[in-house]
């Protein structure tokens, strides 16, 4: 599979040239501004699809986005039409537009312009041809102070810089470029079409949110490494936002420091508090040291020795029922702590013993629900 892509060396061209380098036997020819205007018949007769990308979006002077939005297109559909006509070869043909197109405004004129040769080249010709109408499209490599709130307040964020809210109320239609790149890919790899009323292609999930919204989030996701709790960020669009801003972060600061408690026992660090599950943390001990010694009456915690040898106790404070489990690191399980059960943990090896513990919410120093009680 041979893939041009106009526009390779912008925010979204990156993403797809680095997807499409993935997948085994796809081929990329990039075109950008520094192509030879005179080699784009030949690019295309070697593509199996044609993703149109090139586009100008933010010019010195609005006579650019003729030039830069229609201008190239209709150079792209000669080539096209060229190639159909001398050898019957069709690439399938993917083009990025905008929302912006039915607004009025010079840019979005200049893009309807763009769709419009595009329909004609494939009404002409018989061409594969899926538009996609985008929102406001955001993710790693885009450029900062150019087109993007997204951008450019994770890019200030994350150097702990200013950003500027005009307006927090301000609506942002919005969607991830990973999920932009999903479509394109399966569209190249033979997926239907997913046309909505309007016959345009569609990607999704396409989120609705505020300019303050997002920028609340992004800050957020910052002190997050001072306060030690991360918000959800594992799925929909707190997952998108905060991979997005890791993706910002200048190389000296890929790393940050931990508190670290010491006493003869041991060490014990908190890595990770969530807002909703709870937090991790690592402790160790010393050989023949005991950790514990207390019970929970809702609190519930699981314990993974990661390195060396350890003995758990259990007692259930009504019964007095015991209970006794010896792990190991080579042979990994999980213990875990039952309510209403007092319980402790001795290092039974010869060196350091090491945990990881995950409690099933953050400590709470004023209800810490951890009630001494000795085996």
């Amino acid at each position: 599979m041979h893939i041009l892509i106009t526009g390779a060396d912008g925010f979204i061209g990156r993403n797809l040239r680095l997807r499409v380098a993935e997948q085994a036997g796809w081929t990329v020819t990039p075109w950008t501004r520094h192509s030879v205007p005179e080699s784009l018949r030949s690019a295309v007769d070697q593509a199996d699809v044609v993703v149109h990308l090139a586009g100008v979006n933010r010019p010195k002077d609005v006579s650019e986005f003729q030039i830069g939005n229609v201008d190239f297109t209709v150079s792209l559909c000669e080539a096209l039409a060229q190639a159909a006509a001398a050898s019957n070869h069709r690439p399938r043909l993917i083009l990025t537009s905008s929302t912006q197109a039915d607004r009025g405004n010079p840019y979005g004129e200049s893009k309807k312009a763009a769709e419009a040769s595009m329909r004609s080249l494939a009404q002409a010709h018989g061409h594969a041809l899926h538009v996609f109408r985008l929102p406001n499209v955001f993710g790693k490599w885009c450029r900062p102070h150019y087109n993007s709130a997204v951008a450019t307040f994770c890019h200030q964020i994350a150097r702990d810089l200013p950003i500027e809210v005009h307006d927090p109320s301000a609506v942002l239609q919005l969607i991830h470029v990973d999920d932009v790149i999903d479509r394109f890919l399966a569209l190249v790899d033979g997926a239907a079409p997913q046309p909505d009323a309007l016959g345009f292609e569609t990607a999704g999930p396409v989120y609705n949110s505020t300019v303050g919204g997002v920028a609340d989030t992004i800050r957020a996701f910052r002190r997050s490494r001072d306060t030690g709790v991360i918000g959800t960020v594992g799925h929909g669009l707190g997952r998108a936002l905060y991979a997005t801003y890791v993706s910002y972060l200048p190389v000296e600061v890929f790393d940050y420091p931990l508190v670290r408690h010491e006493d003869p026992r041991g060490v014990f660090v908190e890595m990770l508090m969530t807002q909703d599950s709870g937090q991790f943390s690592y402790f160790t001990a010393h050989p023949g040291v005991t950790r514990g010694g207390h019970y929970h009456h809702a609190k519930t915690e699981k314990f993974l020795v990661i390195q060396g040898k350890a003995r758990f106790r259990f007692r259930h404070m009504l019964t007095g029922q015991a209970h006794e489990i010896h792990t190991t690191a080579e042979s990994p399980r999980v213990v875990e702590t039952v309510p209403g059960w007092t319980h402790d943990i001795t290092n039974t090896g010869d060196g350091l013993m090491v945990v990881m513990l995950w409690a099933n919410e953050i400590f709470d120093r004023t209800r810490p629900d951890t009630i001494s009680a000795a085996l």
